[in-house]
């Protein structure tokens, strides 16, 4: 009991300093009060990554101080949540003693959901064979009193998917369940509770926004599809391959006919939206028939280019979410010549870390 105060403690003590430090930043640009949506203080993150060490006999996960570089032993890991903690420490129990899972291995990666479902990637430094796939069945069978398990094996050049490559999360964003593929090796937000957090308060900005929304960095649709419910149409692009493809099953899984989401980087769309043509394998999208009136960011943490910052802040409406505070500030110095924030909020999506997830919405001024 003790215990859990002092984490709680703890846990308020970074969070307040968080959000002082992004208070700071924001008040330039005569931000309002931040609104803060905390974190649970552990058991938070839906994925993590572990290398294995091979030590004799032994066989345990270590991790890497980002400091010192130096290694230290992993046998518990408090910010993954409860499934993560149950199977890491099951799956090198089953390998321990069987030498065709056991040699080579160097990392195990964990992809899970709040429904109970997980994806085990098994990273080799030697390539797999047959007899490799049987005992990893047998493995995966074993694993299924535990959760919905599928597992994946990784070497050079070589992927061996033994059931499917993904998960399905389920998330309700105002009171409505949403579906979303999560894929292996594709960037998903890892912090759930916080997550539906970031997509309320995205939707609860927007309420009653006319037009369309044009989204950038769209991820799998993430912010996309429960945005939908606020807009005419919504228009998501994003660069990566399998997010795209992700994307569209997750507009199947859901039923929502009003969101298109295609490949396209920020700036062919920002060439695009200034009159440029489109790649020929968007030729069929004509960007006439979209009346935006909306835009959301969500970009890495180098944040927005000149030209993608110049072309967004022709709209009426800016939903900014940001990964790196700073590079936030940078765009906002240009943002805020035509635009005020009227809201202001921190994600904490990585407890006990200087990480800040940050958002505002921005509206032209008068």
């Amino acid at each position: 009991m003790q215990d859990r105060i002092e984490l709680g403690a703890a846990y308020q003590a970074q969070l307040a300093e968080k959000s002082d430090r992004l208070t700071t930043l924001l008040a330039p640009f005569s931000a309002p009060a931040l609104e803060v949506y905390p974190s649970p203080p552990e058991h938070y993150r839906m994925r993590a990554e572990f290398r294995v060490w091979h030590d004799g006999d032994d066989l345990y996960y270590v991790m890497f101080n980002p400091d010192t570089k130096e290694k230290y032993r992993v046998d518990q890991f408090a910010a993954a949540n409860q499934l993560i903690n149950t199977l890491m420490h099951e799956v090198l129990d089953y390998v321990r003693d069987k030498p065709l899972l056991r040699r080579k291995l160097f990392q195990v990666d964990f992809l899970t959901t709040t429904t109970n479902e997980a994806l085990i990637s098994l990273l080799y430094h030697r390539q797999l064979d047959d007899e490799w796939k049987s005992a990893a069945e047998q493995m995966r069978t074993f694993l299924q009193q535990f959760a919905t398990v599928d597992l994946i094996g990784r070497a050079r050049k070589q992927k061996e998917t033994l059931q499917r490559d993904y998960v399905i999360e389920n998330l309700t964003i105002h009171e409505r369940n949403y579906q979303f593929e999560h894929i292996e090796n594709s960037f998903t937000q890892p912090n759930a509770a916080v997550n539906t957090h970031m997509i309320e308060w995205a939707c609860n900005v927007a309420k009653n926004a006319p037009g369309d929304l044009l989204e950038l960095y769209c991820g799998n649709g993430n912010f996309s599809l429960p945005l939908a419910s606020q807009f005419r149409h919504v228009l998501g692009t994003e660069i990566s391959r399998s997010s795209v493809n992700s994307a569209k099953k997750n507009i199947a899984l859901n039923g929502i006919e009003n969101v298109r989401i295609e490949r396209l980087s920020a700036e062919e769309c920002s060439a695009a939206m200034k009159g440029d043509a489109l790649p020929s394998r968007l030729q069929d999208m004509d960007l006439s028939r979209y009346k935006f009136s909306t835009v959301l960011v969500d970009p890495p943490r180098a944040g927005l280019d000149d030209m993608t910052v110049a072309m967004i802040a022709e709209f009426p409406a800016i939903i900014y979410v940001s990964c790196n505070p700073e590079t936030l500030a940078e765009n906002l110095e240009v943002l805020s010549k035509t635009h005020e924030i009227t809201h202001a909020a921190l994600f904490d999506q990585f407890p006990f870390t200087h990480h800040i997830e940050a958002g505002v919405y921005l509206q032209k001024k008068v």
